[in-house]
């Protein structure tokens, strides 16, 4: 019995370093792939409590075009109709003025006419006025029958151009390029001189026209940021101008916003966020950038050698997507925006997309 165990452990010991070779031959498992993460930095923003104001979307170009001439309305653009800048909306009868025209050409050609006949007199006296052939007189006279005859040229060439504009203007014309929205005049209708003939908007050039409080006036400032609201999302806009000048019944004052190029059609309804104070300097990241954990707040910032890093957190104010954060982390710092949930501390990343 004894001979029996002694073999099983010599036999045991001989197994020994055989099992710890084959231990260290077998292969480390290779290491986890990096997570994809998409990351946003840290930045300092100025952050203050702002207001939601309405306002709506209108053109910076929106005219009644009226008449200037007045006669029948023979053609006229319909609803809807887009017009470049010196395009013709509308035509009126001309008949009449092309008449008068005639005539009033005919009349200054006579006045050329007459005009230069007293050229060539006065021309051929002033030759024979130095050897006493005609008297003194008559040089004179011819010399006002030219001055009248230029007079009576000059009074038809203005008569002329005057019905010559009058001619043009009975095609009323785009001031701007737009689209015409109504029709205040039919085929076969009278114009007077002044009367709308159609409503032109300029549908490219937009912005958001607000009403504001007068206590917000001295928070805002030609091109300064503001937030707006269209549809449900928002988006950064700057201010064009502030109307300095409040209404006394409503106590509030106007203020006009730029749009992008075809934001919204005009008359859509918007809200714009305003500062109601100056505001601080604070540090935030995206909102998207907390985890929010029952006993703790954090972020995982990504480090120079794209490795995941824990950073503990405590949010306070908060802007739109912003929140603002305090803590050991630093403006320019990269936050994981996406994915940071499935993270741990010192694991290694692989960033598709920084905001």
């Amino acid at each position: 019995m004894k001979t029996k165990l002694l073999a099983l452990a010599v036999a045991g010991l001989a197994a020994t370093p055989f099992a710890l070779t084959r231990a260290q031959e077998q292969p480390k498992p290779p290491p986890a792939p990096p997570a994809t993460v998409s990351v946003a930095q840290a930045n300092e923003v100025k952050l203050s409590p702002s207001r939601w104001v309405p306002g709506s979307v209108v053109s910076r170009d929106d005219a009644r075009i009226a008449s200037v001439a007045s006669g029948r309305v023979v053609e006229i653009a319909e609803v809807g109709t887009v017009v470049a800048k010196g395009e013709r909306i509308a035509k009126l009868d001309d008949t009449s003025l092309r008449l008068r025209l005639e005539q009033v050409r005919a009349s200054a050609g006579r006045a050329k006419a007459q005009r230069d006949l007293a050229q060539t007199q006065s021309t051929r006296l002033a030759k024979l006025a130095p050897g006493n052939a005609i008297a003194q007189t008559q040089l004179d006279e011819a010399r006002a029958t030219l001055e009248g005859a230029q007079q009576e040229l000059a009074r038809a060439d203005a008569e002329r151009r005057s019905i010559e504009h009058d001619v043009s203007e009975t095609e009323i014309r785009a001031p701007f390029g737009g689209v015409v929205t109504e029709r205040f005049a039919q085929r076969g209708e009278y114009l007077n001189t002044g009367a709308p003939v159609a409503h032109l908007v300029d549908t490219t050039h937009l912005e958001a026209r607000v009403q504001a409080p007068l206590a917000l006036a001295t928070k805002l400032a030609a091109g300064q940021e503001v937030t707006l609201r269209l549809h449900g999302a928002t988006q950064p806009v700057s201010v064009r101008t502030v109307v300095p000048v409040g209404d006394e019944r409503s106590r509030q004052f106007e203020l006009r916003v730029k749009l992008p190029e075809g934001a919204a059609l005009v008359g859509t309804a918007i809200e714009v966020a305003l500062p109601e104070t100056d505001g601080a300097s604070a540090l935030t990241v995206p909102r998207d950038a907390l985890v929010l954990r029952e006993s703790q707040t954090y972020v995982m910032r990504v480090k120079a050698d794209n490795t995941a890093e824990r950073v503990d957190v405590k949010p306070g104010a908060a802007r739109d997507t912003l929140v603002e954060v305090t803590g050991a982390l630093a403006a320019g710092d990269r936050v994981v925006v996406r994915g940071a949930e499935r993270l741990n501390p010192g694991q290694s990343v692989r960033v598709v997309e920084q905001g």
